[in-house]
């Protein structure tokens, strides 16, 4: 059953857990009076966000980010701090389902009364960024929660789109350096505010420290005219080492985008992305839900396949019986 709009936004601001929950997946849903409702919702929550501290959190598959999140997660709480993980899951292209296994892979942090793990679907978004992880940061915010931290699937380019919703974006390397800097694209580093090297114990520190002075040299190289230059730290979540550290160089990127108007602005302009990508995502819908439209895409599509129709001349088409000039 739907609860009130008054009844979601009491629920959050109390941090109802249940209601917490419910709230998210009411911002989450793709049903028109879900929408409807969740908008309203969320415009009564907005004077109680915009606090929290956002950190998008990436890595190259195997660098084992819910670990680091696990431990980094638990050393806030420790400090008093209320931490909400929203952990993006891979969809399947064929099914639509996710594996949504991130509580069970942060088991200890997820039966802490100061952290709150959402594990959330995809739904074939590209970059691993679920079409609505912006409202649910909106809603654990407005829940009082101190820091969100984001974590998204895997590297890429796509990943934009996380950078663009958080305040410090942290890039998580495997120590191996040069050989596994080959593989990471441009345009990762140069979204990254933060770099860690992380498994940096045992056998592997020797390599771990070589990697960073292999990463921080690139970095100079690739962002030397910058006004913040990322640090790259080195950490352990087997051992818990340089997570202080890391959290300390979150908190002071914060502190200098903040005291050179960069945060602020930054803010604006996600505020502003984020308004365009809904209109794309809206106007999308519409199109595609167009009675004409629907009954000509997999025709249309089809003959597009068979190499019998040029794309351009395919889209053409449809456009025409949307309307469109």
């Amino acid at each position: 059953m739907t609860l009130s709009v008054d009844r979601y936004v009491e629920g959050v601001r109390q941090n109802d857990r249940a209601i917490l929950g419910r709230a998210i997946t009411l911002v989450e849903s793709t049903l028109p009076e879900h929408r409807t409702l969740a908008q309203v919702v969320l415009q009564n929550l907005l004077p109680h966000t915009g606090r929290a501290v956002r950190v998008g959190i990436t890595g190259v598959p195997g660098v084992g980010k819910s670990s680091f999140i696990e431990k980094l997660g638990g050393m806030l709480t420790a400090q008093g701090q209320k931490v909400a993980v929203l952990a993006i899951d891979p969809s399947s292209q064929r099914s639509g389902g996710s594996i949504l296994g991130d509580k069970t892979r942060m088991a200890t942090l997820a039966a802490d009364p100061l952290a709150f793990i959402r594990p959330s679907p995809t739904g074939g978004t590209l970059g691993g960024v679920a079409r609505k992880t912006r409202e649910a940061m909106l809603v654990v915010e407005a829940a009082g929660y101190d820091v969100v931290l984001v974590e998204s699937v895997g590297v890429g380019q796509s990943e934009t789109s996380l950078a663009e919703m958080v305040d410090t974006f942290l890039l998580m390397l495997l120590p191996g350096g040069g050989d596994e800097l080959q593989g990471i694209k441009r345009g990762i580093l140069e979204l990254a505010d933060l770099v860690a090297v992380h498994k940096a114990d045992g056998p592997s520190e020797p390599l771990a420290r070589a990697a960073q002075a292999e990463y921080s040299a690139a970095l100079r190289i690739l962002r030397g005219q910058d006004a913040w230059v990322p640090p790259v730290v080195l950490a352990s979540s087997l051992l818990g080492t340089g997570l202080a550290e890391l959290w300390a160089t979150v908190l002071r990127h914060r502190e200098e985008t903040q005291k050179s108007g960069a945060f602020e602005k930054k803010r604006k302009d996600q505020r502003v992305r984020w308004f365009e990508q809904l209109i794309k995502e809206r106007l999308e819908e519409h199109f595609r839900s167009n009675p004409a439209v629907a009954a000509a895409w997999s025709g249309i599509e089809a003959e597009v396949a068979a190499d019998h129709l040029p794309p351009g001349q395919a889209a053409d088409r449809l456009l025409q019986l949307y309307g469109a000039p």
